[in-house]
């Protein structure tokens, strides 16, 4: 029997019903063994990544500091989805109360609004690296770093608190079965039974101003950073201000593709299923490339792999 005819007789008072992407499809076995894999892989990369970090003094610097917070930032992004999702799936009932539903809104909101201005102050960093490099140790020192943090943190958490304060005030009189796999704001506004078009302009337009300023910080970072590497006459220095780059902006384009599709096309662009489809690959696939982007290529942080690697098997081989 499928959960959906399942869920038909069940009650849930005022509990919401997440409906989830794959549970009418014969393959659903599959592709949640396929999640669950995934999501192992994706705790495992960010956690490794965030310990190389914090253990090896030659990465103590403003660059991989963001990136341990970008690894933070993933490994709660993907865990405030997957697993409820799976454990519906594994238990058979997919509700979630209404208080639930909304801490899980309220993160995910802050986890997107925050990575938004991570993002920003990662180009920020790189433009002081490449145009200020003697100035640059001191500009960009450790409080700066964490002030910088903080501000991003503060500023998703007032994203998220926002949204999801006026979202779960809405009445809600239509059905409670949400068509997605995890409470998302657009998602609960087709099931209330309110006028919600002024809310979505208005959200819509704070959506927009949480992509554009960011990105406006970003590319003015980039422009400034490509006016200095085309003055240079070393192609050494051009290479490494290209490595240096090329994981940031690849990051970025990954991340502001899914926040194009959610919140800046219009909605004749959108359905449940394609909704759901890419927040599902967003959510899942984003949190495992993330850290593959930074560390493949990245000769300091294989170098402090081999390092914690070798001096792990030195100590086991003292201990026999």
């Amino acid at each position: 029997m499928k959960p959906r005819l399942r869920l038909e007789n069940q009650t849930f008072g005022t509990d919401f019903i997440l409906l989830g992407l794959f549970s009418e499809s014969k393959y659903f076995p599959f592709f949640y063994s396929l999640i669950f894999i995934i999501f192992i892989v994706a705790l495992t990369e960010n956690a490794t990544l965030i310990l190389l970090i914090q253990s090896d003094p030659h990465l103590h610097t403003p660059m991989y500091f963001f990136i341990c917070q970008l690894s933070l930032m993933d490994m709660m992004y993907i865990s405030v989805t997957v697993p409820k999702m799976l454990l519906d799936q594994v238990i058979g009932i997919h509700n979630i109360s209404a208080p639930s539903c909304g801490f899980q809104m309220s993160l995910y909101q802050t986890l997107v609004g925050a990575q938004f201005f991570l993002l920003a102050a990662m180009a920020y960093d790189r433009y002081m690296a490449i145009c200020h490099p003697l100035r640059y140790p001191i500009l960009m020192k450790h409080k700066v770093c964490l002030l910088l943090a903080i501000v991003c943190w503060f500023l998703g958490s007032l994203d998220g608190f926002i949204l999801t304060s006026v979202t779960m005030n809405l009445p809600f009189c239509k059905s409670r079965e949400i068509q997605h796999v995890f409470c998302d704001v657009l998602a609960l506004l087709k099931l209330s039974c309110s006028d919600t078009s002024l809310y979505e302009i208005v959200m819509y337009f704070c959506c927009v101003l949480m992509l554009l300023i960011p990105l406006i910080i970003i590319l003015s970072s980039y422009s400034l950073i490509f006016r200095t590497v085309y003055r240079m006459n070393s192609a050494t220095g051009h290479r490494k201000a290209f490595v240096t780059c090329s994981s940031h902006t690849t990051v970025v384009i990954l991340f502001y593709g899914a926040a194009v599709y959610n919140y800046m096309l219009p909605p004749s662009y959108h359905t449940a299923e394609k909704d759901m489809m890419v927040s599902v690959l967003h959510n899942v696939l984003s949190p495992v490339i993330n850290p593959l982007i930074y560390s493949v290529r990245n000769k300091d942080v294989i170098a402090a792999l081999r390092k914690m690697l070798s001096s792990k098997l030195i100590l086991a081989n003292f201990q026999k």
